[in-house]
C-alpha cells in the first residue's frame, strides 16, 4: 500500500526530497549556532548553550564586518533598484537604437565567471587611479554593477507580463500619466521590484570573490569567515547566518500573506 501511494504521488515524495536535501545545511547552520565546541578546529556539534546567542560580537571585528556588508548591500540595493528599474522600463516601453543589442549585454554580467568581473574591475580601478583607494566605495560600484543585471531581468519580466489595458482603461477614465502610473503601473510592478532589491541584497552580502578582489584593507562578512576559517570557525558565525535565513523567512511569509489577503478582499 505505502509503494501504491509512493508511486501515485511520485512528484510530491521528489519535491519534499529536494527540499529536504536543500534545507539540511541551513538546518546544520542553526544547530551549530547553538553549539559549544570543544576546540575551534573540529566542526562538530560537543555540546548545547546559549553563549554564542547572548555574546554575538565575541570574535573581534565580526559585528563591524556584519554591518560594513549590511550598509554596503543597503546602498548598492538602492542604487541598482533604481537605476535598473528606470532602464527596464526603457526596454519594454520604449524604442531606440541599440535596443536588441541592450538586450543581449544585460545577461554578461550574470553569464561571466566572477573571477573575470572582478579583475576586470580591479583593472578598472587601478587604471582610473584608484589603485590605492580601493575600500567601501569600490567594493559598492562592483556591487552595483553586478546587482544590475539581477535587477533589469526580474522587473522586466514583471513588465512584460502586465496587462497594457489597464493603464489604457486608467486613461479612458481621465486618469492623467502621472496617476496612471503610481495608482496603476507601479502597484503592479512593484512586487517584481521588491524581489529585484532582495535578491540585489542577498547577492551583495554574501559576495566574496569580488568584494575580495576590490576591498582593499575593508573587510566584509564573507571575507570576515574566510579569514577565521584559517584558524577554526566562530560559531557566532551561524548566529549572523541563522539570523539572516530567519529575517529572509520572515519577509517572505509576510508578503505572502499581504498577497492573500488582497486577493480574499478582492473576492
Amino acid at each position: 500500500m505505502i509503494g501504491r501511494w509512493v508511486r501515485d504521488n511520485l512528484v510530491l515524495v521528489l519535491g519534499l526530497g529536494v527540499l529536504a536535501y536543500t534545507f539540511v545545511p541551513i538546518a546544520v547552520v542553526v544547530l551549530m549556532s547553538f553549539n559549544a565546541p570543544a576546540s575551534r578546529n573540529v566542526y562538530q556539534f560537543d555540546g548545547f548553550t546559549l553563549d554564542n546567542w547572548l555574546h554575538p560580537c565575541a570574535p573581534e571585528g565580526m559585528c563591524s564586518a556584519v554591518g560594513r556588508s549590511i550598509e554596503i548591500g543597503l546602498l548598492a540595493t538602492l542604487v541598482a533598484t533604481i537605476l535598473g528599474t528606470l532602464a527596464a522600463f526603457a526596454l519594454v516601453r520604449h524604442q531606440f537604437v541599440g535596443r536588441s543589442s541592450s538586450n543581449v549585454l544585460i545577461f554578461l554580467p550574470m553569464a561571466s565567471p566572477e573571477i573575470v568581473m572582478g579583475s576586470s574591475l580591479l583593472a578598472l580601478f587601478v587604471a582610473s587611479g584608484l589603485g590605492g583607494k580601493l575600500g567601501f566605495w569600490t567594493i559598492f560600484v562592483a556591487h552595483v554593477m553586478f546587482c544590475l543585471s539581477f535587477v533589469i531581468v526580474t522587473v522586466r519580466s514583471r513588465l512584460a507580463g502586465m496587462d497594457d489595458n489597464l493603464e489604457q482603461a486608467a486613461m479612458d477614465l481621465y486618469a492623467t500619466p502621472q496617476q496612471t502610473f503610481w495608482r496603476v503601473t507601479f502597484p503592479l510592478v512593484f512586487p517584481g521590484i521588491l524581489g529585484a532589491a532582495l535578491l540585489s541584497f542577498s547577492l551583495s552580502f554574501d559576495d566574496f570573490i569580488i568584494t575580495n578582489l576590490n576591498a582593499g584593507t575593508t573587510t566584509t562578512f564573507p571575507m570576515f569567515v574566510w579569514g577565521a576559517a584559517q584558524r577554526g570557525v566562530p560559531m557566532q558565525v551561524n548566529v549572523v547566518g541563522t539570523v539572516m535565513f530567519v529575517i529572509s523567512v520572515l519577509i517572505v511569509v509576510t508578503g505572502e500573506v499581504n498577497s492573500r489577503r488582497r486577493q480574499r478582499a478582492l473576492s
